[in-house]
């Protein structure tokens, strides 16, 4: 091992992708549960009409919060936190690309989130929900900290993505073991490239859009203001040319991640493995076209409306494509119903009435009645909640025994898996209903006369349900951690290369870089013993590999410090922050990542 092996220390300092990786994952899983109780917070107060658990300014803080932590501090993280730990032993690949880079975007993240929830500590969190429209977020109409708490937090957060996007793209280029050419991939790595590009052009779309929000509220430009000749409607172009990219950012690798189990668990190779590749792709392109059905109701007039509606509906048949392919290897497979595939058949499930609900908002007249009701809240939870976290819980249960050589409690996951599939449904089913009836999103109480207090009570029993299900699952993670069944390399006798080597993987990952020949190398006898012949020996000469740096976590903690102390409005407060960042990048350039240590 490296020269720090254990303590604390060992682990703020380290650069391998793996500890990354595990640390992307138990932050995620924190934010997971502050997010939980924003929500379960939401759902008592609507629990009956005209309820008065909350106050109305409460309320939005709770569901802003939620929302903003969900997307930006639960889902993609975690997705990331398989990114680093999975993707390098699926490549065949020693490392990631810039490994200190890769730490930088953990660290970043981690004072991104603790900035943003630090809002709460002054009493001023976010209150205009996590798509921030103008001109709400203006200074007129939102005086207080509470916006500049939400713009800042999520610039420091998007300059993690971007970096992290940006070493993965460069690992699986770059990297790959020999023979791995790219249809050899695995798709869980398909799906990480095309994830990580859309990650580099989705994220600085945003940041445009922040540093015209943070100009009109720190220095009194009029970007978004109507009154001064701007256009408050170029805040929602801007937001959502982000915003639809982003739910592909958030769905891709849950796609990859079923890509990889369904076949594993149905004892076949992937059904139309070059189809399900190019349908990814389609996706990630064809993601950028359909931005504005968000906003068929701000009169973009029907010509514009025209497009979106026939973009948004196109881009439904590569979704279609994949969902064909996954049940068509499920078919005539042995199935093995572990907490894995559970999990991936009720993302089949559950993501498929989520589209649905989906083509029904790219008809413009339907999106006319049911945008900014609770049908729309029910949609993208059935795509995010139930499509995205059920992806990434199957790759929990399934990357478990090779993160920590232990398996996770099946019996338990199974509980784990039908609490969350009946609390979710319970939670968001009903809100189809609340929403055709009327009841719009955003707002912290309701009428009795509209007749939606029956689902509304059904909603917050689900989520009480839903919560349990979260517990479950943070007490399978820490049990069977600890005391889970021992694992060996592949002990579900997968197909792909990270199952080649020991469980928990040695530091430098395989003794010896493989050769590959095959798309499922594992699944021909000849070629797995020859891949274990070296992956599975212990080197006479351990590798170099980087050693632990302290300058990833000093230069994330400068960049968020440079974006906070804008909130001074003063001019020469930032510039304090940019005179650190300045000293920490060049002792970051001097610093040999290889040098030899004294013992």
């Amino acid at each position: 091992m490296s020269a720090h092996n254990n303590g604390i220390w060992s682990w703020i300092t380290t650069v391998d992708h793996k500890r990354i990786g595990v640390m992307y994952f138990v932050t995620a899983l924190v934010f997971f549960v502050i997010a939980g109780v924003e929500a379960l917070v939401i759902r008592i107060q609507l629990w009956r009409p005209e309820n008065d658990f909350i106050s109305a300014e409460t309320y939005s803080q709770m569901f802003t919060m939620h929302g903003t932590t969900m997307i930006f501090l639960v889902a993609m993280p975690m997705a990331v936190a398989f990114f680093n730990f999975i993707v390098p032993l699926q490549i065949g690949a020693r490392d990631v690309a810039f490994p200190r880079l890769n730490a930088l975007s953990y660290w970043t993240f981690l004072f991104g989130g603790i900035f943003l929830n630090s809002s709460f500590l002054f009493g001023a969190a976010p209150n205009t929900s996590w798509v921030a429209y103008a001109n709400l977020t203006s200074s007129q109409f939102s005086p207080g900290h509470n916006v500049d708490f939400w713009l800042l937090g999520l610039s420091i957060l998007g300059i993690s993505s971007i970096m992290g996007g940006v070493n993965f793209i460069t690992t699986i280029i770059n990297l790959r073991a020999p023979g791995m050419k790219l249809m050899r991939m695995p798709l869980f790595t398909w799906m990480t490239l095309v994830t990580s590009f859309i990650l580099v052009t989705a994220l600085p779309v945003l940041a445009v859009a922040l540093i015209l929000l943070a100009f009109d509220r720190f220095f009194g430009a009029n970007f978004y203001q109507p009154m001064a000749g701007g256009d408050p409607i170029l805040w929602q172009h801007l937001f959502w040319i982000f915003g639809h990219p982003e739910v592909y950012i958030l769905i891709l690798p849950s796609f990859g991640v079923i890509s990889d189990v369904i076949p594993t668990f149905s004892r076949k190779p992937l059904f139309g493995y070059p189809i399900v590749v190019y349908a990814g792709i389609m996706i990630g392109f064809l993601g950028w076209g359909v931005w504005s059905h968000h906003m068929f109701t701000t009169g973009l007039g029907p010509i514009a409306d025209a497009f979106f509606v026939a973009s948004t509906m196109i881009i439904a048949i590569p979704t279609g494509v994949k969902i064909c392919n996954w049940i068509a290897t499920m078919w005539g497979g042995q199935i093995r119903f572990t907490t894995a595939m559970l999990y991936c058949i009720g993302l089949l499930a559950i993501f498929t009435l989520g589209g649905l609900s989906g083509i029904m908002h790219a008809s413009a007249p339907i999106d006319l009645q049911q945008h900014d009701t609770h049908f729309v809240v029910a949609h993208f939870h059935y795509v995010v909640a139930g499509g995205v976290m059920m992806g990434l819980f199957a790759g929990l249960y399934y990357w478990f025994p090779k993160v920590t050589g232990r398996f996770m409690d099946e019996r338990l996951g199974k509980i784990n898996f039908w609490t969350y599939f009946v609390g979710f449904n319970l939670t968001f089913f009903p809100m189809h209903i609340s929403g055709i009836y009327g009841m719009p999103r955003r707002t912290w109480t309701y009428a009795a006369e509209l007749n939606i207090a029956l689902p509304n009570m059904l909603s917050t029993i689900g989520a009480f349900i839903f919560a349990l299900s979260a517990l479950i699952l943070v007490y399978t993670i820490i049990k069977s951690a600890i005391s889970g069944e021992p694992a060996g390399p592949n002990p579900w006798n997968a197909a792909t290369l990270e199952w080649s080597i020991p469980s928990p993987p040695p530091h430098y990952n395989f003794a010896e870089i493989p050769t590959v020949r095959s798309r499922e190398p594992l699944w021909r006898e000849e070629e797995r013993r020859e891949i274990e012949a070296v992956t599975l020996k212990v080197p006479d000469v351990e590798p170099v590999m980087p050693n632990s740096s302290y300058m990833p976590i000093l230069l994330a903690f400068g960049v968020a410090l440079t974006w906070g102390l804008v909130m001074t409005g003063k001019w020469w407060a930032p510039v304090i922050g940019l005179s650190y960042v300045g000293v920490c990048i060049l002792m970051w350039a001097f610093e040999d990542p290889f040098a030899r240590k004294g013992a």
